[in-house]
């Protein structure tokens, strides 16, 4: 059975980053072989063995425990990755107790670390970001240079090798969260719609076609049920402006889908198309324009019969939308904005043209006697060109 979203919700809250961790723990692993390898290769030439051996028995206590640690949640904190770093750098200060003058200057034999000292930097790197990585590569590269006395050009290239790996696992850390961020915005702004798509159906299926139904049946009986018919209609214009208007999630980018705003705008005269797919636009805008549209659908209501009906199309053309509104009324007379808003009744002018010209957006009227009116909005998405 598909998960819900509020479940995948739930699993994306999870550390992204625990592969990184995962692959920092085999590389503890592989390290640590090879500098047990090392240990044994080098021994007979070093000035204290048995400090080596136990190094080497710290070294493995030390990754034993932070595999565990750094394969569950509670490990992975900063107290015990730096522990590891300034464990790591500690053991390794120790080689030139270990190691002959003639093994560290001449013959370069890796110190009792060797590659094993470059997992704190990675730890960091997974838990901090890339400039944690950074810093850490940096500062075991200031240890393997102390333990050395002597700088080198190999040296030099180990100490950018570990701030690289350091910083490279960072960023990758940094880019996973980011991006389980993004899925469970999206996740979350996809479960709210779906939520509000069903409430939505629910009260148009019930509690409007009620309200509608009431309002028809008033103005047929008239008499007092047309007092009740007027008042079913004005707690209908109302509820569906509730719901129309309800919050929605945006996703990180800060963009809701336009479509259930308008399809509660729908009612048996007011048919409303919007495409299959979502239709996602600025949060701020969307509420304009469904605002726009309910005005529109206002007007309707106010100047035309009972028996006019009237359509709303949403259409998506990548880098605009396209919003129709149209009615079969009587039309607009010619001059008749002009006086209304001369007469400062500013319903048109504010609430429709007012709402075009905020968004950039551009605004045409077809309307004459007994041709219906038809508004087009043209609003192009953020960053489009024009």
């Amino acid at each position: 059975m598909p998960k819900e979203p509020a479940e995948r919700v739930t699993k994306v809250i999870d550390d992204p980053a625990t592969p990184l961790w995962r692959g920092t723990i085999a590389l503890r692993i592989v390290t640590f072989l090879f500098a047990a390898a090392n240990v044994i290769a080098n021994q007979s030439g070093y000035v204290r063995p048995w400090l080596a051996w136990t190094t080497l028995g710290v070294m493995a206590l030390w990754s034993v425990f932070t595999s565990r640690a750094y394969s569950t949640t509670w490990g992975r904190r900063w107290p015990i990755v730096l522990v590891d770093l300034a464990l790591t750098c500690g053991l390794m200060s120790l080689s030139p107790l270990i190691m002959s003058d003639h093994q560290l200057l001449v013959l370069h034999v890796p110190l009792i670390t060797t590659i094993w000292a470059c997992v704190p930097a990675v730890a960091l790197g997974a838990l901090g970001g890339a400039y944690a990585g950074l810093a850490g590569g940096l500062a075991v590269g200031l240890s393997t240079y102390l333990s050395h006395r002597s700088p080198s050009l190999d040296l030099l290239r180990d100490v950018v090798l570990l701030a690289g790996a350091g910083m490279v696992v960072g960023m990758a850390s940094a880019t996973a969260r980011r991006s389980a961020v993004l899925l469970a915005q999206a996740l979350r702004a996809e479960a709210a719609t779906a939520e509000r798509e069903r409430l939505a159906r629910s009260i148009h299926d019930s509690v409007l076609q009620v309200l509608a139904r009431v309002r028809k049946r008033g103005l047929e009986v008239g008499g007092e049920a047309a007092e009740l018919a007027k008042m079913a209609g004005e707690q209908e214009v109302a509820l569906r402006n509730l719901v129309a208007a309800a919050p929605a999630d945006s996703t990180v980018a800060g963009e809701i889908d336009l479509r259930p705003g308008l399809q509660m705008l729908a009612t048996p005269r007011i048919q409303v198309s919007t495409p299959a797919t979502q239709v996602m636009f600025e949060a701020p805008a969307a509420g304009e324009l469904t605002s726009l549209v309910r005005e529109a659908l206002s007007n309707v209501d106010k100047h035309c019969g009972e028996e006019t009906r009237a359509w709303v199309l949403l259409e998506d053309l990548g880098e605009e939308i396209v919003l129709s509104v149209r009615d079969d009324g009587p039309g607009i007379p010619e001059g008749r904005i002009a006086s209304a808003a001369a007469e400062g009744r500013m319903g048109i002018e504010k609430s429709i043209k007012g709402r075009v010209e905020s968004l950039g957006g551009t605004l045409e009227l077809q309307t004459g006697p007994g041709e219906g009116t038809e508004w087009e909005v043209r609003v192009f998405r953020k960053g489009a060109a024009r």
